[in-house]
């Protein structure tokens, strides 16, 4: 068995690709801050059957990142399959005038240092397998920065520049990087932007391993 690891879980989007994923026949480790929520989501997937765990872990916090997913790829199998998608604090978008250099600190913290303490933690492991596959999950403000929130728009535009090299250096050894952009909200009701939706497309880049970015509808003008 092998383990889908996502970084950032939730009860929307989070829940819903632990669900598809879990559904295919993953183990799920979940990662996020909070004890509480993740006992609360380990619950609700067990009643679905899948196997799921809880691991309490800050994205800026480099040492229990790296920590959880050795702990879970230990307990649950090697980690296959990393889903990066922490949802962003609101202060970090600050307009871009009032923007100073120590308000970039935790952006590039959670969205580029983040993702690459994540991306060591689990690569030894997926070469062990021959195979795994890094998601990527931004909204649009990574492919067309919003000066209204400027913190977001250079850190998650490091984050696709340290994504894109990723799926170029590492297509050699099958592993895939691939990066999902959601212009909009993530609502219930979205025929695209669903959470149920994006789990699905979310499967669809591990599985068809067909190119970099992928958008789940269109970019408004």
């Amino acid at each position: 068995m092998t383990t889908f690891a996502l970084v950032g879980a939730g009860p929307g989007l989070g829940l819903a690709a632990a669900r598809r994923f879990g559904a295919a026949g993953h183990q799920v480790a979940l990662l996020a801050r909070n004890a509480e929520r993740l006992d609360g989501l380990v619950a609700d997937l067990t009643t679905t059957r899948v196997r799921a765990r809880g691991y309490t872990a800050d994205v800026l916090d480099p040492t229990s990142l790296t920590t959880a997913l050795r702990t879970a790829a230990g307990e649950l199998g090697p980690v296959e399959i990393l889903q990066y998608s922490p949802v962003p604090r609101t202060d970090f978008m600050k307009p871009v005038l009032d923007t100073d250099a120590t308000d970039l600190d935790d952006p590039l913290g959670f969205s580029v240092k983040g993702p690459v303490t994540c991306v060591q933690a689990v690569l030894p492991g997926m070469r062990a397998l021959g195979r795994g596959t890094l998601l990527f999950v931004n909204g649009g403000s990574a492919v067309r920065p919003h000066p209204q929130r400027a913190g977001t728009s250079i850190a998650f535009a490091a984050e696709s520049a340290y994504a894109a090299m990723l799926h170029t250096a590492l297509a050699p050894e099958n592993i895939h990087a691939a990066q999902l952009i959601v212009p909009g909200a993530i609502r219930p009701d979205a025929e695209h932007s669903s959470p149920a939706a994006l789990a699905d497309r979310l499967y669809a880049l591990h599985a068809e391993r067909d190119g970099f970015r992928h958008y789940a509808e269109p970019m408004a003008d």
